[in-house]
């Protein structure tokens, strides 16, 4: 980190830790340093290979850091449901039929305390080179973030580590539900499983023992049911936390067993360094359960700011999932991501600048709050035939996702360089998601790795470029404070400028810190057409963000074009030439 980059950082500091924006890069730890490019549909550990965390090394966390982040998340660490055989190392063996892919799923997780032995180089001492990681990652100046998978575990979990604290050992299975059962039960009916299309060719069925489960129990996406479907996620149960969904009571005093578990798992990561968690599928646990949770965490945890950032689809408890369940952050996807995908869809109808306006207005107070990413475990990548086909149409979206508040931005290993997903995988389809079920390499991703060195050595000079772009960007954010501190603000400018230019491929705005920093940025989102344009910024606006009517103004271009420069004076429009697929962003500073 440069030396006026510190000092930039520096300048909004205080004693209030969350006065920062936070900038999270997310690994999927067993692609991340896999070299094996074989890619066999459906192939083993063995064809295919597996990434390690110690592939994670100090080159990688350097670049990581100078890049601009802050935080990385290291999804999949759990141990969950495999159809790989760890028995010689004392490890339970999955039923193929309950799991998704050879690799599994890292969301049907089978023993909360233990790191996945795909991930190991030596097995037995996984969990020390987990801690190695996070002491590595700390070294580097980035703070860990892991997955918390609270509404379902793995059909079979069964925690090798800690076995007096598995889920369900003192259920009362006669009952649908109790609060003080861990799991939920169909009464009186087996389990039926789905066809058996996901098992891989290499998987001998008739040798495949006949999964029982007598009585069934609710699968993770709410079937209260005993015959889930391929699509549903038959490989998890739901865990219950005292809620009746029968008929929709919570039975929440006493507080139910299940609840104190939760924690003791989450101290036990704590305890090993984690600064803070993804929590799946937030929104399908009571936002009550949340706020005991994260309440005792920050009591049992004063001196650290452990960070709970929610995954959730629901804008109609964004709310309370915040001010009541507690979370730092919530997920943008629901949002912002699909207003923009709209945007870069090829011949999408549904794309419109104003929807960004919008957006803001539905999320006015909680912005800050709001996580933004375009890609991430679950999406589809940007590149892929199925969202914008090419990475470049992104730029204007990724600027919006990084720098529109002050809340979190995410970008999803591989996105800097534009790693496309094309073909089957195995379990994952042809559907332009980069595989979390299956043994895999993504080969732009292993050019920048560059067998450890981290380097980018063989990046091409287009895949150099684009990530040149990303780390402009992240160091943009770092250089102003209007964009780095949380107390700064933005003013859309959308609602004074709908004369004067297309709103709906065309959309401007303004951050600034207090009086003393100010930002204007235009974005063209047509990926073939220029514009000459005029844009106005009310009088109104020059007040609210400390500008004087009698004075004039040089906007400077700083990001891309950097040649670019206006003169700013009230009453008067400004005029330019936007370039197709261009971001300008101006720094307003008094003429001299």
């Amino acid at each position: 980190m440069s030396e006026n980059l510190s000092k930039s950082m520096c300048s909004c500091q205080s004693s209030d830790p969350r006065r920062d924006k936070l900038m999270i890069y997310q690994i999927l730890v067993r692609l991340f340093g896999n070299r094996n490019l074989t890619n066999t549909v459906h192939g083993t550990i063995e064809q295919n290979g597996v990434g390690k965390m110690n592939d994670i090394n100090d080159a990688c966390l350097k670049e990581i850091k100078r890049f601009g982040y802050t935080y990385v998340w290291y999804c999949g660490l759990l141990e969950h449901a495999t159809m790989t055989d760890y028995t010689a190392y004392g490890i339970r063996k999955d039923n193929p039929y309950i799991v998704k892919g050879l690799a599994g799923s890292p969301y049907a997780v089978k023993d909360y305390y233990d790191i996945d032995p795909d991930l190991a180089v030596d097995i037995p001492n996984r969990i020390q080179e987990f801690e190695q990681l996070v002491q590595r990652t700390h070294a580097h100046g980035l703070k860990v973030l892991m997955d918390f998978i609270p509404n379902h575990v793995a059909r079979e979990y069964g925690s090798d580590v800690r076995p007096n604290e598995d889920f369900g050992n003192n259920d009362d299975q006669t009952k649908a539900f109790s609060p003080k059962n861990d799991f939920y039960y169909i009464e009186n009916e087996e389990f039926q499983m789905p066809n058996v299309e996901h098992i891989p060719p290499c998987i001998d069925i008739s040798k495949i023992p006949k999964y029982t489960e007598n009585p069934a129990r609710a699968t993770g996406n709410d079937v209260f049911h005993s015959r889930p479907l391929i699509t549903d996620w038959f490989e998890t149960v739901k865990l219950n936390y005292g809620t009746d969904y029968t008929v929709g009571k919570n039975y929440f005093d006493p507080r139910p067993p299940l609840w104190d578990k939760l924690f003791r798992i989450l101290c036990y990561w704590i305890d090993k360094g984690v600064d803070g968690f993804r929590c799946d599928m937030a929104e399908m646990v009571a936002a009550d359960f949340w706020h005991w949770l994260i309440t005792s965490i920050r009591k049992t945890y004063p001196e650290r700011r452990i960070i709970f950032i929610a995954e959730i689809y629901r804008p109609d408890l964004y709310q309370r999932y915040i001010e009541h369940g507690l979370f730092d952050y919530l997920y943008d996807k629901v949002g912002l991501y699909d207003c923009l995908r709209w945007l870069l869809e090829e011949g999408s109808i549904l794309g419109n600048c104003n929807d960004i306006t919008r957006i803001q207005n539905e999320q006015k107070g909680i912005e800050k709050n709001m996580l933004r990413f375009l890609e991430n475990h679950d999406e589809v990548r940007i590149a892929a035939k199925q969202f914008a086909g090419n990475p470049w149409k992104a730029i204007p979206a990724a600027v919006c996702t990084a720098v529109l508040h002050s809340g979190p931005v995410m970008i999803y290993f591989g996105q800097e360089i534009g790693v496309d997903s094309v073909g089957a995988k195995g379990f994952q389809s042809d559907d332009g998601r980069t595989t979390i079920f299956d043994y895999w390499g993504i080969p732009e991703h292993q050019a920048w790795y560059n067998n450890g060195a981290c380097d980018g050595g063989q990046l091409t000079v287009a895949q150099k470029a684009l990530r040149s772009f990303y780390e402009n960007l992240f160091q943009l954010i770092h250089n102003y404070k209007a964009l780095h501190c949380v107390s700064s603000k933005l003013v859309d400018l959308q609602y004074a400028n709908h004369s004067l230019y297309d709103t709906k491929k065309i959309y401007s705005f303004i951050r600034y810190h207090e009086h003393d920093e100010q930002l204007l940025f235009v974005l063209n989102f047509d990926y073939t057409c220029s514009y000459d344009i005029e844009l106005t910024i009310p009088n109104e606006v020059w007040s609210t963000i400390g500008l004087d009517t009698t004075k004039v103004y040089t906007l400077d271009e700083v990001f891309i074009d950097r040649k670019v420069k206006l003169q700013l004076r009230a009453n008067e429009n400004l005029r330019l030439t936007l370039p197709n697929n261009q971001v300008y962003v101006f720094q307003i500073r008094e003429q001299s």
